[in-house]
């Protein structure tokens, strides 16, 4: 297999990550590809959602503008037929030899029948469900923005006055949990008073629900309002029209708020997207599954805005050095929100232990339930 093939589990296995040419350094000096390239990207909402969407299309721009790559987008494909269709398309009219499927509803069974359609394309998902038992010419590729969210809580952690957190979720997946324990879990260890409350929508996408939760949180006292839903926009809209300071989630929304933006936790998907693209364009063999975290620079957080205090900034800095040398975040002893000790003291897990996929508890420190 490649050497790209990585995920918490297979990382656990490899010490020489350093000698497999995954650093950013590698990266930046390949200035073009040796031969011609189609990319397809599908998004399932719009490329300005400042969010989900937007985090892809931003890495699409990227790829774009390198020589040898042409890049064909297709915005607010709904998880149907309907995305079928665009791929056939991609492959058949604009000689797509890649595609990114960007959404979770893709996978299965649109996506998995597509490379089963066209077993001389290669096909990506952005989610980690690529089985063995799937075509070989798919594949899944995931950052874990669970590291930069932990980063998130320093700098929120150290920026609030009233030491009251807030966190917008749209449901209570293990993904969601580990983001919004990792944020706990940085605030509470550069500020031991402070609190998150949490406040399930339901759904990936429900605005109002989502300014209702972000102006419930404010209302109950908390000055720092986070999220995990889709598209940001809503929530940090709504902080910054109450005078609240925020932090951002998939892309960057620091225009969104140019008083209170303390940063933001983002996926770099570029790093993964021209991976991809320089192994097709030498010839090479794509892995099945590539995933990794701020080591790997697969994730990031935005550039500090006005609402982030000398402090935060600070703390925040040393946190992406330690992210970046994988100090992990889980280590026990750890409790969840009900008291019940889920790390006992001496157990770490480190930054891709798979425990971390399970995780199926609040931290202590949340306000907040899961059932």
């Amino acid at each position: 297999m490649s050497a790209f093939m990585l995920n918490r589990r297979t990382l656990l296995k490899s010490a020489a990550i350093g000698s497999l040419g995954l650093t950013t350094g590698l990266l930046t000096q390949r200035a073009a590809f040796a031969a011609d390239l189609t990319i397809g990207i599908i998004y399932v909402g719009s490329r300005d959602d400042y969010g989900w969407n937007q985090a892809h299309a931003v890495a699409a721009k990227a790829l774009a503008a390198v020589p040898g790559v042409k890049v064909v987008e297709e915005e607010n494909v709904p998880e149907t037929v309907a995305v079928s269709k665009t791929m056939e398309s991609m492959v058949e009219l604009d000689g797509a030899g890649l595609i990114f499927a960007t959404s979770f509803g893709y996978y299965s069974p649109f996506m998995v029948d597509a490379a089963k359609k066209y077993p001389d394309v290669q096909f990506r998902h952005a989610a980690p469900l690529w089985s063995d038992k799937d075509p070989k010419n798919a594949g899944s590729y995931f950052g874990y923005l669970d590291q930069a969210h932990y980063i998130n809580g320093i700098a929120a952690g150290l920026s609030t006055k009233t030491n009251k957190l807030g966190f917008v979720a749209a449901k209570p997946i293990s993904s969601v949990l580990s983001n919004i324990n990792s944020f706990t879990i940085g605030a509470r260890k550069v500020n031991p008073n402070a609190t998150v409350q949490v406040i399930f929508t339901g759904d990936w996408s429900l605005p109002v629900r989502e300014a209702e939760a972000a102006n419930a949180l404010i209302d109950a006292g908390a000055d720092v309002i986070t999220c995990h839903v889709d598209s940001p926009k809503t929530v940090i809209q709504t902080a910054e029209s109450r005078g609240v300071k925020s932090a951002g989630h998939n892309a960057s929304q620091a225009a969104l708020a140019p008083k209170g933006f303390i940063t933001g936790a983002e996926y770099k998907w570029e790093t993964i997207y021209k991976q991809y693209a320089d192994t097709l364009a030498k010839g090479g063999t794509l892995p099945n599954f590539l995933s990794g975290g701020y080591d790997l620079d697969f994730v990031t957080n935005t550039p500090y805005g006005a609402g982030a205090t000398p402090e935060a900034i600070k703390a925040a800095d040393a946190a992406k050095v330690e992210m970046k040398a994988k100090v992990p975040v889980y280590v026990g002893p750890l409790k969840d929100n009900t008291g019940k000790e889920v790390i006992p003291a001496g157990t770490v897990h480190a930054p891709y232990d798979p425990w971390i996929d399970q995780i199926n508890f609040l931290v202590e420190g949340v306000t907040g339930s899961i059932t």
